[in-house]
């Protein structure tokens, strides 16, 4: 509903407010039409905003306050050419390689394996952005997930708990390998119910609820991962120093003056849920691309790494461009999070999995006669898993070659058991 708020406040009555209903023409919705254009919006907008109008207007017909709907389009007539105009961007998407990479350059980002498991998720399930991160751990399955609820952002900051998109409750198959994420992510994630729900969610925000997250500076999980040691070593580096081995000592103090790691800085605890532009802009965007986006005072650049372990540790803090040995380069340039949902049902076009299938695993609903007579099959829902299993240990072998490990726990598990 906010959505729709939206249009007509800040697009729609700015045009229409003090025109009466029945003096709207379709010579004054094209002359607006054209405005919005020249002001640069994009044409799925307008369009998306012509909509509401058209609706409006259709209401307006129905309650008897018009004889018709001058927001209706005629189909069909006059030249064809020129449609090219009115076509959005086509959406970005990438490869069962790419998802890997992202997700590993996420959890590398972040300093946890919750993005790893969350960007695989989303990949291979197709499942909206709202439903992941709505998604409670009750609902995971031994080979599947339930979508019951969605968790869905308000312009107002606020999480509103609510059904999925247009009601689309389903469950959604998973492979054996990404059952074994969702379970492992379960167990070791230590899940609390969120304050704001009083629910267990399998993913939390990965900012900092008191803003220590945000702070500048090189994290304890940083330190550990240059090193090649577990955080509880470089804490007794730091608080019971004899304890430890020299030659391991001589390492956790080294990464510690690589990186420019300060004590003080705490890490804060994170927020209960991602946001969908902070994830966006600060994990996924970087991963994908492997620059920052600009943003005042700052410009876009690279991210900055320490090129070891590979594939680079990020550096952070005062001076970290300067520190730099490498940067990534770009997996898929214009990749969004929604994108990794076009990705999956582009994969399952690819297996040459049955549209009712794939309806049922992206929320989609297929009116049409063709799909009243279509069923779906065990046999169809055991082809698409060893199709999603291959193409997954296919990218986990190409990530082998590449280095035969990862400073990511999870990711540096598959990688070392398929040796």
């Amino acid at each position: 509903m906010q959505n729709y708020r939206r249009h007509i406040e800040e697009h729609l009555l700015p045009e229409f407010e003090n025109v009466f209903l029945d003096e709207i023409t379709k010579g004054a919705i094209d002359a607006w039409e054209r405005k919005e254009r020249d002001r640069g919006y994009a044409p799925s907008s307008i369009k998306t905003w012509r909509g509401t109008l058209h609706l409006i207007l259709a209401d307006a017909v129905d309650e008897g306050l018009r004889d018709s709907n001058p927001a209706t389009r005629r189909r069909g007539r006059g030249k064809r050419a020129g449609r090219s105009r009115n076509r959005g961007p086509e959406k970005v998407v990438t490869s069962a390689l790419g998802i890997l990479l992202i997700a590993e350059r996420a959890a590398l980002l972040s300093g946890r394996d919750d993005e790893f498991v969350g960007i695989v998720l989303k990949g291979y399930t197709g499942l909206r952005w709202g439903e992941i991160v709505g998604l409670e751990t009750e609902f995971i399955r031994p080979a599947a997930v339930r979508v019951e609820w969605q968790l869905y952002e308000l312009d107002s900051g606020e999480l509103h708990r609510c059904p999925p998109k247009d009601d689309s409750h389903r469950t959604v198959d998973t492979p054996g390998f990404l059952s074994g994420l969702l379970t492992g992510q379960v167990a070791s994630a230590n899940v609390k119910p969120c304050t704001c729900h009083g629910l267990r969610y399998l993913f939390s925000g990965h900012g900092a609820a008191n803003g220590a997250a945000r702070r500048p500076g090189a994290k304890l999980v940083d330190v550990a991962r240059a090193a090649g040691v577990s955080t509880g070593t470089v804490s007794n580096v730091l608080n019971r120093l004899l304890a430890v081995a020299l030659d391991t000592r001589d390492r956790v103090e080294k990464a510690i003056a690589d990186l420019g790691y300060i004590r003080a800085w705490a890490s804060g605890e994170n927020a209960a849920h991602w946001r969908r532009n902070g994830f966006a802009t600060w994990l996924f965007h970087p991963a994908a691309t492997g620059w920052y986006p600009k943003k005042a005072p700052e410009e876009a650049r690279p991210v900055p790494l320490l090129a070891e372990p590979w594939p680079g540790i990020p550096a952070r803090g005062r001076g970290a461009a300067a520190r730099a040995e490498a940067c990534w380069l770009p997996i898929a340039r214009g990749l969004t999070p929604h994108g990794l949902r076009h990705t999956h049902k582009t994969m399952m076009d690819e297996f040459g999995t049955p549209p009712k299938l794939k309806d049922e695993r992206m929320g989609h609903e297929d009116g049409s006669v063709q799909a009243r007579y279509s069923h779906i099959t065990a046999d169809m829902r055991r082809k698409l898993m060893d199709d999603l299993t291959a193409v997954w240990e296919q990218s986990l072998d190409a990530r082998r070659r590449m280095s035969a490990g990862s400073p990511v726990r999870v990711l540096d598990t598959l990688l070392r058991e398929g040796q």
